[in-house]
């Protein structure tokens, strides 16, 4: 198995625990500085997946491969989306056994929802550049393009759903009409999908 693959599932399943303990260690246990120290841990699994990354492809003399690339867009991912997703899960934790508001709901409705996706969109496009800050810089180091051919790939394909993301989603609900406030009294159905 490809170790780099195991290093994204392992982020992945690491991300999701420590921000379980940390946001345990705050609602449940009311430890808040132990929650705080979890929670700043969260990006250093990033940094030992981009060292990791950049120790397989250097010292190792790897060619790049899929799960290489992979690895950076989902580091662009995490840094660009990391902080809302917390925030979420934060809110939702708090909602349950804290007596917090409500979690949070994307608007589904008026010029609150345009802005929504242009922000969402916003967070893609410092993903983009992200990913390619660091596919780029992984070319750089390795300075052999027969051996980075697909990292270059994956500069393409990040800005690829970078674009059909903005067409899709922000500049389609601006003109579209989405984005119109609903008329006094008029029942949205729009929350029953």
């Amino acid at each position: 198995m490809n170790i780099i693959v195991v290093a994204i599932v392992a982020c992945e399943i690491g991300f999701w625990a420590v921000l379980g303990a940390g946001l345990g260690a705050r609602y449940l246990l009311r430890m808040r500085r132990l929650s705080s120290v979890l929670l700043l841990c969260v990006p250093l699994l990033d940094l030992l997946l981009l060292t990791l990354i950049t120790w397989d492809l250097v010292v190792n003399g790897t060619t790049a491969d899929f799960a290489h690339g992979l690895g950076a867009v989902y580091l662009g991912f995490t840094v660009a989306f990391g902080h809302q997703i917390i925030g979420r899960a934060d809110g939702w934790f708090a909602h349950r056994f804290a007596g917090g508001p409500p979690p949070f709901k994307a608007p589904k409705s008026g010029s609150a929802q345009v802005r929504y996706e242009w922000q969402q969109w916003g967070k893609m496009l410092l993903c983009a550049v992200i990913a390619s800050v660091v596919l780029g810089g992984i070319i750089l180091l390795v300075g052999d393009t027969s051996r980075t051919a697909e990292l270059t790939g994956w500069i393409g394909r990040v800005w690829l759903v970078t674009g059909i993301w903005l067409i899709g989603w922000p500049v389609w609900v601006t003109v579209s009409g989405g984005g119109k406030e609903p008329e006094p009294g008029e029942v949205s159905n729009q929350g029953s999908h």
